[in-house]
């Protein structure tokens, strides 16, 4: 197996080349990587403060807190 034309250690990176993909666009993926991270967490707590909400006004109606409190299922399933 053929690991480029490197011949001995004395060389310096520049002389070899790239290493990996895509090099000098770390920055911007960084950005990318960011902007999806910061934009899941706020797409999260959207979904379970949604969530909350409806679990807290199905467990207000026809005395279903007790029901849930004896051990029914009155909350939809996760």
């Amino acid at each position: 197996m053929s690991t480029g034309d490197i011949v001995d250690w004395t060389g310096t990176m520049a002389d070899v080349g790239p290493l990996y993909p895509f090099v000098g666009s770390e920055y911007l993926l960084f950005l990318v990587g960011m902007a999806f991270w910061i934009g899941w967490h706020i797409w999260q707590f959207r979904m379970e403060n949604s969530n909350y909400r409806d679990d807290s006004e199905t467990l207000k109606q026809n005395n279903n807190m007790d029901k849930a409190l004896r051990g029914e299922s009155v909350l939809r399933p996760m």
